[in-house]
């Protein structure tokens, strides 16, 4: 690395404060009451529950989420036998990874234990505290050895990721590159440079999915492994070949599979002319290759080329599987990682490489959107749904195996509940995305040329929540869903409707939109040119005159422009004086609704009664209760300012209106966050908890606010919804993801089945 990288890094690890982990409690220790729940006396409860049945642990502690990342630093990554100390950082690393991808816990342990026993000893005593064993960079040949005398001794997975993560995402490419190269396992043959732990577990697994052992031919720092050849340890002996040859080019006559894990610059390109037609190399030495993909290119096109670099195409990296496979064995509760567990996840992996990568991908990876093919055979790191495919997988096996002793009993419910690892807004939005999938309505969207609308669009359909219309011209859609590798079929499941494709259809829409807006100033010709040139329009069209039951639109340009087109054609619900605004933010500690966010500068208290119960309709629609707090500077009475007296008076309204609905104010912000401080201002408030629904006294409160808290909490924004529309219509800010236009689709779509 150089001078600067080396500087960031360092700066990365010391500030603001050391290394990268920290722990951080679970549960609100705010009160004398909270302390004694959390540890004595009622800390004995739990206690005495585990005492009398040991399973009761994952119940009532984080032992079942709770991962170990061991090792003695005997191999840290490229740097050698470094000491634990030094390895740390490293070990931290891994830990981040753990939660990062997939929220398990972990700690990182160091051991000063170089011999197997004392090493073994260590680990094998700290069963009680963890879930899972992950074993990291032990060297070989003595991670063997550790590995399976703690698996032996161990009733958790032990699992040693420098083996078996790098064999099962080779094995996934292997898998994939034969498939796209028209050749089968069974028949290839396969050499191997290295021969370590990570090459032998690779061969290891190959040979458990149907590679045969006599097509195998292993290399390694003393030339070919050969059957008699002094000084071959038991775990290369497994690979020794009966043959001649003493060197790697001797051996690479027919290769279909050259796997490298070895030294850089090891396969020469004036040898790659030996290997078989349509060859797959592997060449993953990090940070030099055994050969660069620019090598293989020149001297065989016919190639598919992987490595362990993030700047080549195909990087094999452990992280596409070690926190998913570590999920699925702990929420199945696993004594055990077996061969069936990796075999499964190994084809999890290699079939989410043959559908189009997520929004989420192409934004990690500059934009782009990667398609199955020789330069991508297995998913991308950064990969969301990686979770969804890997830890079901995984957890099914190790119940079809007989090592679950926490057996998943709905699988469609679990996959439900890993969502919310790949999208925040996975709990808040299944009650809508049910609502929707029960009766799919016909949703228009304005912006059909958009690449963030074509991804979203294809959640839709996956998901099932819409039968989608796009606005657009059909050769430009088209030619993006090739770029983009997406599988929609235009005119079947999804329809494309464009002023200039389908002129009989829009001549009475243009009718219908001169009608609306002939008293506002527009002439009959700027009518025509908007309904020619905007989307918005044209998709509010569409939805006025019952071609479909919702609307998407905007995302592009001004918000209130595109709002102000929506509202002239939909208009209003005849029963509400306007319409009004309300975004939610998604943080790690829930979800709050905030009203009104974008339309409404300065209401009068009818109007936030109005808004109010709007809102709360709308938060009960996402399944939960809605607990309404009408904030202001003034709390309970306080002030007289006239802010203030507007909120109190909205109080009124809404309890006439509503008498059941949780509500109160007005009051301060942490007084609706926070309950002991509502309580000391107000023992008898009618608000129970934490509030949900935040409602303030003009725009601007509002919009700060949520801005603040979406920045400051790190949250996910859903909406704006608009509230009290005659239709279903919805207007994306410019800074949507496509992830963000599906979610106000299934928002859109639940209002459709609701009718």
């Amino acid at each position: 690395m150089d001078d600067d990288f080396r500087r960031a890094a360092l700066d990365y690890h010391r500030f603001p404060r050391p290394g990268k982990l920290a722990i951080e409690p679970t549960k609100r220790m705010a009160s004398q009451r909270d302390l004694a729940l959390a540890y004595s006396p009622g800390v004995a409860a739990a206690c005495e529950e585990i005492a009398a049945d040991p399973a009761k642990a994952w119940d009532y502690t984080t032992r079942g989420n709770m991962v170990a990342v061991i090792t003695n630093g005997t191999a840290v990554l490229g740097l050698g036998n470094i000491g634990p100390l030094a390895s740390k950082p490293v070990m931290e690393g891994k830990a981040v990874l753990f939660k990062r991808f997939a929220g398990i816990d972990s700690i990182d342990i160091e051991v000063k234990a170089n011999e197997i026993d004392h090493f073994v000893e260590v680990v094998a005593a700290l069963e009680p505290s963890f879930g899972a064993i992950n074993l990291e960079d032990i060297k070989a040949p003595e991670c063997f050895e550790i590995e399976a005398r703690l698996r032996a001794r161990m009733n958790i997975p032990v699992f040693h990721d420098d083996q078996h993560g790098t064999a099962i995402i080779v094995a996934a490419a292997v898998r994939n590159g034969l498939l796209l190269q028209g050749k089968n396992l069974a028949d290839v043959k396969l050499v191997n440079t290295g021969g370590g732990a990570a090459a032998l577990a690779c061969l290891d697994l190959l040979l458990t999915m149907g590679l045969k052992r006599e097509n195998v031919t292993v290399c390694d720092i003393e030339g070919v492994v050969y059957k008699g050849r002094p000084g071959l340890d038991d775990t290369k002996a497994r690979y020794a070949q009966d043959t001649s040859a003493r060197t790697l080019p001797e051996v690479l006559d027919g290769a279909d599979v050259f796997l490298g894990l070895s030294a850089p610059r090891v396969l020469k390109g004036e040898w790659l002319h030996k290997l078989a037609p349509k060859p797959l190399v592997l060449a993953l030495a990090n940070p030099d290759p055994e050969i660069l993909p620019e090598a293989v290119r020149a001297a065989r096109p016919d190639a598919i080329v992987a490595t362990g670099r993030t700047d080549y195409p195909n990087q094999v990296n452990n992280v596409l599987c070690f926190p998913f496979i570590f999920r699925g064995a702990l929420d199945a509760g696993a004594t055990t990682i077996n061969e069936a567990m990796k075999v499964a996840a190994v084809e999890a992996i290699a079939a989410l490489a043959r559908v189009e990568a997520s929004e989420v991908v192409a934004a990690a990876y500059g934009g782009t959107a990667p398609v199955f093919g020789p330069e991508y055979i297995i998913p991308k790191p950064f990969d969301p749904r990686l979770i969804l495919e890997v830890a079901p997988a995984v957890a099914k096996a190790a119940m079809d195996s007989g090592v679950a002793r926490r057996p998943i009993a709905d699988f469609e419910a679990y996959r439900a509940d890993l969502s919310r690892f790949v999208f925040r807004s996975g709990n808040l939005m299944r009650p809508v995305q049910e609502s929707a999938r029960r009766r799919p309505a016909r949703i228009v969207f304005a912006e059909g040329e958009d690449e963030r609308t074509l991804r979203a669009v294809q959640t839709v359909l996956d998901e099932g929540t819409a039968e989608p219309i796009l606005v657009g011209r059909t050769s430009v859609i088209e030619a993006k869903l090739k770029a983009l590798g997406l599988r929609m079929a235009l005119g079947q499941s999804v329809r494309v409707m464009h002023p200039e494709e389908q002129p009989e259809l829009f001549a009475p829409l243009v009718e219908l939109y001169q009608s609306k807006v002939c008293r506002r100033g527009i002439t009959p010709a700027a009518a025509k040119r908007r309904v020619a040139s905007r989307p918005t329009v044209v998709a509010g069209l569409l939805l006025e005159a019952g071609h479909a039951d919702a609307a998407i639109v905007g995302g592009h340009g001004d918000w209130m422009s595109e709002w102000e087109h929506a509202l002239g054609i939909i208009g209003a619900r005849a029963e509400v004086s306007r319409a009004y605004a309300c975004t939610a933010v998604i943080t790690q500690n829930g979800t709050l609704f905030f009203v009104d966010t974008h339309l409404l500068v300065d209401p009068s208290a009818a109007q936030i009664s109005e808004m109010t119960l709007l809102a709360a309709e709308q938060v009960r629609n996402f399944g939960l209760t809605p607990k309404v707090a009408l904030l202001s500077h003034s709390s309970f009475g306080a002030s007289g300012a006239p802010s203030a007296r507007k909120m109190r008076a909205a109080l009124k309204l809404i309890h006439a209106a509503a008498p059941d609905l949780e509500v109160d104010g007005e009051m301060h912000a942490d007084a609706a966050l926070v309950p002991l401080i509502r309580a000391r201002a107000v023992p008898d408030s009618p608000l129970e908890g934490t509030a949900n629904l935040l409602v303030f006294p003009n725009i601007d409160a509002a919009n700060i606010a949520f801005n603040l808290v979406k920045a400051v909490a790190d949250g996910l924004q859903v909406g704006p919804m608009l509230l009290g529309m005659n239709k279903p219509i919805h207007v994306l800010t410019p800074s949507v993801t496509a992830r963000g236009i599906a979610n106000l689709a299934a928002v859109a779509g639940s209002q459709v089945a609701r009718g």
